[in-house]
């Protein structure tokens, strides 16, 4: 019985401590922000003006997008911590270090995943994007981008202790985020052709299901091994 509230409490330290952190470091944030709008930015000059032409790619380009500036901003999930000894603490608690992860990998959607939610309409418009569509593609990317995060947290923990570790990290990361960057364009080109979109949110919320249940728990067993 007192566990549970020892748990809320130790939960409820990580989210503020975090928080406090992201906004202490507010030019850090937007740098994944302004890369996901300067990438779908400059496709309209490289590809060409063309409305109909744009509307067709723009279910990959803005996944695509989605996906690198995610990984861009995976590198200050763990690192931090690690650096300040704080992440060593966190393994030693009592607390289980799953559901304490948990709540680092939310506040990585929350301050990542969310702008780039907020932002996407704006840009969906500058593709020529009808608002038909943009609800499907915001609905794709709510379930999308924090399986994203999830996975990411895994890709984290395992390189957390290695200096320079961006390039190892998208090579562990990337193969997984491929089936959810095919899902997410997919449902979007489903919305546009007037096809049934059920079958693709399925799969994306079952990814979502799957990722939220192990990536916790391989990511807390990550950490331990990179940490010995």
């Amino acid at each position: 019985m007192m566990g549970s509230p020892s748990l809320l409490v130790a939960l409820g330290a990580v989210l503020k401590r975090d928080l406090r952190l992201a906004i202490r470091h507010r030019a850090e944030l937007a740098n994944p922000v302004l890369f996901y709008v300067i990438v779908i930015s400059l496709f309209p000059f490289g590809v060409g003006s063309d409305p109909v032409q744009l509307k067709a790619i723009a279910p990959g380009i803005i996944w695509v997008a989605a996906l690198l500036a995610t990984l861009l901003a995976l590198e200050g999930l763990f690192r931090s911590d690690f650096e300040d000894g704080s992440l060593e603490q966190l393994l030693l608690g009592a607390q289980p270090v799953a559901v304490l992860v948990l709540g680092k990998v939310f506040v990585h959607w929350c301050t990542t995943g969310v702008p780039l939610l907020v932002i996407t309409p704006v840009l969906a418009l500058l593709l020529n994007m009808d608002t038909a569509t943009q609800a499907t593609l915001l609905l794709a990317l709510l379930i999308g981008t924090p399986t994203l995060s999830l996975i990411g947290a895994i890709g984290m923990a395992l390189t957390v202790g290695i200096k320079r570790s961006g390039v190892l990290l998208t090579l562990l990361v990337l193969p997984l985020y491929v089936s959810v960057l095919i899902f997410g364009a997919g449902v979007v080109l489903a919305a546009q052709a007037g096809l049934p979109t059920a079958g693709w949110f399925y799969a994306l919320a079952a990814m979502f299901m799957l990722a939220l249940a192990l990536a916790p728990v391989a990511a807390s067993a990550a950490l331990r091994v990179s940490l010995n």
